[in-house]
């Protein structure tokens, strides 16, 4: 917990609907008892709820993301395509950028570098995904994996301060599965060695059951949390018990 805030970013991934936004009450009624005033609540929903996500915690300090964006600046012929620009401009703040779910789905370090500049050119704050595969770590290149992934990504890049980076391993998504405490230590140290003042989130199968664990891993700056933030008091619980 080495910086000012502690974040919890929920990434909602492909679920909700307008019924799924009476949920954030509870939220929002945990946070304003809270006494931890240095918690950071970012939701990612899907972009068909930026808009009432928003205008719902518009008296709130929770703030509200997307979950990705396309690298093109201005409007343009992409069909079903969404750029920075229109995520700005109906109420997010925050855009998760190179998540594996897309990696695996042909998103290329190039294209993560471009979807990067557009999104900061737009004013957003950029949540950037790495991680490396159960393959590439039993061949002990997650350094090496993770370090092309951030030179790639923020190649040509320079305002780091409204980058958070989110290591999330491949093999962890979904799986119930996390690092050992003390790989996952080094590896967000041999991260933040890239450039000082990175904040660095871990993400991979983030649950109550062992937040406990990853908490005591204190040069972590937050969470990203996918399916447990999608039940308020399963999100609540994380962030009770990383405090307690």
């Amino acid at each position: 917990m080495t910086n000012k805030y502690m974040y919890f970013i929920a990434n909602w991934k492909m679920f909700g609907g307008l019924n799924s936004l009476n949920s954030l009450h509870k939220v929002n009624k945990f946070l304003k008892t809270s006494k931890k005033k240095s918690t950071k609540i970012i939701y990612c929903p899907p972009s068909t709820l930026i808009r009432p996500m928003s205008k719902k915690l518009k008296k709130s300090s929770i703030e509200v993301g997307a979950q990705n964006c396309h690298e093109h600046e201005t409007y343009g012929a992409f069909t079903g395509s969404i750029n920075s620009l229109m995520l700005k401009n109906v109420g997010a703040k925050y855009v998760i950028i190179g998540h594996s779910e897309n990696r695996q789905a042909g998103e290329t370090d190039k294209l993560i570098n471009l979807k990067i500049k557009s999104a900061l050119k737009s004013g957003l704050k950029v949540i950037f995904c790495i991680g490396e595969t159960f393959k590439q770590k039993r061949k002990r290149r997650t350094k090496q994996v993770l370090n092309k992934q951030i030179k790639l990504g923020l190649n040509k890049i320079n305002n780091y301060k409204k980058i958070l980076i989110a290591y999330e391993p491949v093999w962890s998504i979904g799986t119930g599965l996390i690092p050992k405490s003390n790989e996952l230590f080094q590896t967000i140290n041999s991260i933040k060695k890239i450039k000082r003042n990175f904040k660095v989130l871990y993400g991979g199968s983030v649950n109550p059951k062992n937040i406990n664990e990853l908490k005591s891993i204190n040069n972590i700056d937050g969470f990203l949390i996918g399916g447990a933030s999608q039940d308020p008091n399963k999100f609540i619980d994380i962030i009770k018990k990383t405090y307690n």
